[in-house]
């Protein structure tokens, strides 16, 4: 007769019910760990009153730098050289606190520092990747425009050679840090096609003014620029970005950042509703003890846990470079919708409260309605992967 004992059975973690966690590596665990503390400790205890006051903490980016998350996925510069996944969870921890607080993330590491580690040269770099990956200088990244969203390509803003140096004129709107920052990324047509410059925000003829009506995204900036006569050594343009390709790389990287944010927003969503239907009393018994309570959490349960498989896949083939823009348009696509439907039926599970600063479930479904258009609606990603399936481009 056999005395080995036998494995203790396996059990289902309401907190992690497709035991997700079990998939990462140690150095993986300790990333998210480690920003998930650093969320906890100094921005959720003031995140619903931040919101309430429309206000950014300015006095986060330097602690953001030392968190070593900004631009974190790219390599010299101070920068951390994390790997695709490592980077997804933070973006992860972020968002499950708020979208502002991963929107400034994707922001300042995978717009900005994005395209002047891609395109720019080794005097940009070096001037400005160090102090951005500390977090002492803000960059912003300067694409969409009022009659330009959906289509970059429509854009307006022009430079136009005077001399050596560079003359800009134009307008851009939902800029995201705008108003803060030291430098912007600026897409503009020229007679060469469209190309970027390094603006200081100090430039005569730069203005920036905030977007202050908004519903979501309220702990967070954006801005509409105006540059009026801007004038710019030729030293301003990005020497190897031509035509789209450049800001559509950039584009790829923080929507990649935004197929993993939203599980934490979904995943704060489902841990509240799950407390919630455990404490909250009617008719005598927890919430949580009925059939139809049980069947939503179920849905979001499972929901949450398939969204965060799809993250963990796409940026395992991230690190294996075996991902295709299409494929981040899948999550980018998914993920969204599947944490705008978590973030709905949790508030229908928390019943009225679910509409209050009491519990954060409001204030994702919120920001989520922002998330789901920026980098890229719901539609042109339908598009994007259609037109993968079929080999039919169906628009311009």
């Amino acid at each position: 007769m056999s005395t080995t004992a036998s494995p203790p059975a396996a059990e289902l973690d309401p907190r992690d019910p497709l035991a997700v966690e079990a998939l990462l590596s140690d150095t993986e665990r300790a990333t998210q760990t480690r920003v998930k503390k650093f969320v906890e400790r100094e921005v959720r205890p003031r995140i619903a009153e931040l919101f309430a006051d429309a206000r950014w903490p300015l006095e986060l980016v330097p602690q953001l730098g030392q968190l070593g998350v900004l631009g974190m996925h790219l390599d010299g510069y101070g920068c951390a050289g994390a790997s695709a996944v490592e980077y997804g969870l933070a973006c992860m921890e972020l968002e499950a606190c708020d979208s502002g607080l991963r929107t400034f993330v994707s922001v300042q590491g995978s717009l900005g520092m994005t395209a002047i580690h891609a395109w720019g040269s080794d005097e940009q770099r070096a001037e400005w990747l160090p102090r951005l990956a500390a977090g002492q200088a803000v960059a912003c990244f300067a694409l969409t425009e009022p009659e330009a969203g959906s289509d970059p390509g429509g854009m307006r803003t022009r430079a136009r050679r005077a001399g050596d140096d560079w003359i800009l004129d134009g307008a851009k709107r939902w800029i995201g840090m705008g108003s803060i920052a030291d430098v912007a990324v600026v897409w503009a047509q020229t007679d060469d096609g469209v190309r970027g410059f390094l603006v200081p925000t100090s430039t005569r003829g730069f203005h920036a003014q905030d977007i202050t009506d908004k519903l979501a995204l309220r702990a967070s900036i954006q801005s509409e620029l105006r540059f009026e006569n801007c004038r710019l050594p030729a030293a301003a343009m990005l020497p190897r970005a031509e035509g789209l390709r450049g800001p559509f790389t950039c584009l790829g990287e923080a929507r990649f950042g935004i197929v993993w944010g939203v599980t934490g927003a979904a995943r704060d969503c489902y841990e509240a509703a799950l407390t919630h239907a455990t404490e909250r009393q009617q008719f005598g018994s927890p919430i949580g003890s009925y059939q139809l309570v049980q069947e939503r959490l179920v849905d979001i349960a499972v929901a949450v846990g398939r969204a965060q498989l799809l993250a963990l896949h796409l940026g395992r083939m991230k690190d294996a470079g075996t991902l295709a823009p299409e494929h981040v348009s899948i999550g980018k696509l998914d993920n969204v919708r599947a944490a705008q439907q978590v973030a709905r039926t949790a508030r229908a599970v928390l019943g009225g409260d679910g509409i209050t600063q009491s519990h954060p479930v409001m204030r994702h479904m919120a920001n989520l309605e922002a998330v789901s258009t920026y980098e890229g609606t719901a539609e042109i990603h339908t598009l994007i992967i259609g037109g993968a399936l079929t080999g039919h481009r169906a628009f311009a």
